[in-house]
């Protein structure tokens, strides 16, 4: 280190490579004045060492939870913790431990077990040499990077529903508690002083305590199944799910993220005819519907009305003029829009309107209705803006 140079805080992440350490050290690594120390399975032992040597904190996430054999439980949970406390007691080191634990630690299994080993010797260590420990116990971790057919039920659906594979549930009334892999990073990160999100506390700061991670779900497993089919589905009905839903926008944006990347791009609707082309692109009972269309060199679309659904377009590429005339008057108020400017025009209920091209280009608009189209009830009715159009 240069003289003048601002020492860099050192971190260290045990289980560096799991699904958790993976997304932790992506968020670290966009800390400046930070030093990670990554250590999983294949890291040499002497990575390890420097890391317990030097570090200030240490986001202590390996474990195992299914083994092939029973005893590896306390081998990779219980043990390891305890070489961990060991050695930091030996090397006089009382750096903040940040653990992951399991909802499992108050149930009377092999795994749980394990991790309530891991909690005590954490808490012995904390007690003896006051350094601050706090745990986390983690319910049913969901989000990307996730392992599908292993351990996470939401791992194994969007992985094979974005596949169409067939998904086995046993009981769909069954309920899973879950927490989105990002708040537990935010979590992880603010209990040691890492970020200004919220969504964790800890009994005492003098002594191990227990984390919370905010915000946490219920659903049963049908409930999941079928949300998850919903997100298949939406590439044919176009019916975006609800984002302002916390848990809907975790979800979908995990489902994404089991897409085979030949898979992310899909095809549209294309009605065409002589003015040229329209597609529907994304429909929502709480937001509307959006569509899209290129429209040929001197063609008129629209001529029309409604009582209440409104509109707006927007011209993206090529030369319009939109012309508006209120159903019961004679003015004609234009609108002269190029697709470099950008310009939004509204389209309120009770004026007839029309988007002409004007340019010699293919015009491409936008356009945005405040409700899904309904050939029952389409609110659509016809009026030239100019009277002496012909329909």
């Amino acid at each position: 280190m240069t003289v003048g140079e601002k020492k860099k805080m050192e971190v260290l992440v045990t289980g560096a490579k799991g699904f958790v350490g993976r997304n932790l050290c992506i968020f670290l690594k966009q800390l400046e004045d930070l030093k990670l120390i990554e250590v999983d399975l294949d890291t040499p032992p002497d990575v390890l060492e420097k890391g317990l040597e030097e570090a200030e904190i240490i986001f202590h996430l390996a474990g195992v939870n299914r083994p092939e054999k029973t005893e590896d439980y306390k081998a990779g949970n219980a043990q390891f913790t305890e070489n961990l406390c060991a050695r930091l007691t030996a090397l006089q080191r009382t750096p903040l431990i940040i653990f992951s634990s399991s909802i499992q630690a108050a149930f009377d299994n092999p795994y749980g077990v394990s991790k309530l080993d891991a909690e005590d010797t954490l808490k012995d260590f904390s007690s003896r040499t006051g350094s601050r420990v706090i745990i986390f116990r983690m319910k049913n971790v969901f989000g990307k990077w996730c392992r599908p057919n292993y351990n996470s039920v939401v791992a194994t659906f969007c992985h094979n529903i974005a596949r169409s594979l067939p998904i086995h549930i046993s009981d769909p009334a069954n309920e899973v508690q879950l927490v989105y892999i990002d708040d537990v990073c935010a979590a992880m990160m603010e209990a040691a002083g890492l970020s200004l999100s919220t969504g964790w506390h800890f009994s005492d700061s003098d002594e191990a305590g227990y984390g919370e991670i905010n915000p946490h779900f219920r659903i049963t497993l049908g409930e999941l199944a079928n949300m998850l089919k919903g997100f298949r589905e939406s590439r044919i009905s176009l019916e975006i799910p609800r984002f302002d839903d916390p848990f809907t926008r975790r979800l979908y944006s995990t489902y994404l993220s089991y897409l085979e990347e030949r898979d992310f791009a899909y095809h549209l609707d294309i009605k065409g005819d002589d003015r040229g082309n329209l597609a529907e692109f994304i429909k929502s009972p709480s937001v509307g519907q959006v569509f899209v269309s290129n429209t040929k060199p001197g063609i008129t679309r629209g001529n029309h009305y409604h009582h209440t659904k409104t509109e707006k377009f927007l011209v993206v590429k090529g030369e319009a003029i939109i012309r508006l005339r209120h159903i019961q008057g004679d003015k004609v108020i234009e609108y002269r829009v190029e697709g470099r400017e950008f310009n939004v025009v509204d389209i309120p209920p009770g004026y007839t309107h029309a988007i002409e091209n004007a340019g010699n280009e293919d015009l491409v608009t936008i356009f945005w209705a405040d409700e899904v189209f309904d050939p029952n009830c389409p609110d659509t009715y016809y009026m030239p803006v100019l009277k002496e159009a012909k329909k």
